[in-house]
């Protein structure tokens, strides 16, 4: 079964195998920092996720923490780390 968060993995890896102009996931992985610069938006929306959690209301929070795991799943695209990984780790978790 394929769901949204699936559907978003498969995108941001065919970015990273097939760069497409003006995508702001290509524009991710070209970046000149590289990885750099994907960990550093990694640590900006976690930050921005913490504020709305503090200080936002439902919207803001559900917002930022969207962009919190879209820019996680851009990671590991990038670590060519398949995003079935994870559910495999939460169901490890779950036992």
């Amino acid at each position: 079964m394929t769901d949204v968060l699936d559907e978003v993995y498969a995108i941001i890896a065919d970015r990273k195998a097939n760069p497409r102009e003006g995508s702001y996931t290509t524009s991710l992985y070209n970046h000149r920092k590289g990885l750099d610069k994907v960990l550093e938006k990694i640590g900006e929306e976690s930050t921005e996720l913490i504020i709305a959690a503090k200080n936002g209301g439902e919207e803001e929070i559900v917002g930022e923490c969207a962009d919190l795991f879209f820019h996680a799943m851009v990671l590991l695209a990038a670590k060519d780390i398949p995003f079935e990984r994870i559910r495999e780790e939460f169901e490890r978790r779950r036992k």
